[in-house]
């Protein structure tokens, strides 16, 4: 682990799916960009179908930040921005007021107890790289050196039938 002695940049999914105190959904995920600072892009918010059990739809944008803090102490302020805004510990893939995600990070692949950089399941979502793709198009992943433009390229891509 390296700490981060300068500012980084971090890719920053955020989704919202019920609402709080702050609004609707989108304006839950415009609340929660001002409390988490550092902001050097967002992408717009999209709306998206839910993963797994939930049927409410999902608000959706990524943003761009920039913070001096490794991926691990990013990690636990975003889980006390989520607390604050009322998100419970429930089932996976459940409605939500906010989930933070860590996507990527200028630093390259980060792995520490609970936390790996990048984001294990972004390349296959496209409502996290619909948006990435229009703020850091040529951000490349630092697994496999694809471009966010190609990552979201293929998960667009029409499969054939099996």
């Amino acid at each position: 682990m390296r700490p981060a002695t300068c500012a980084t940049t971090y890719a920053i999914a955020l989704g919202s799916n019920r609402w709080s105190r702050h609004g609707a959904p989108a304006a839950t995920i415009r609340s929660a960009l001002v409390a988490v600072g550092g902001i050097v892009a967002v992408s717009p918010i999209i709306a998206s179908a839910p993963l797994g059990p939930s049927i409410r739809r999902y608000a959706n944008a990524v943003a761009m930040i920039e913070s001096t803090e490794d991926p691990a102490a990013l990690l636990v302020r975003l889980k006390r921005i989520e607390r604050a805004f009322g998100r419970r510990r429930g089932r996976r893939w459940g409605s939500r007021v906010i989930d933070l995600d860590i996507v990527l990070w200028s630093g390259g692949a980060w792995i520490s107890p609970g936390l790996a950089v990048p984001h294990a399941a972004y390349r296959d979502r496209n409502f996290v790289l619909g948006p990435l793709v229009t703020i850091a198009p040529d951000w490349r992943d630092p697994r496999t050196g694809e471009t966010m433009r190609h990552l979201a390229a293929k998960v667009d891509r029409p499969r054939p039938r099996t």
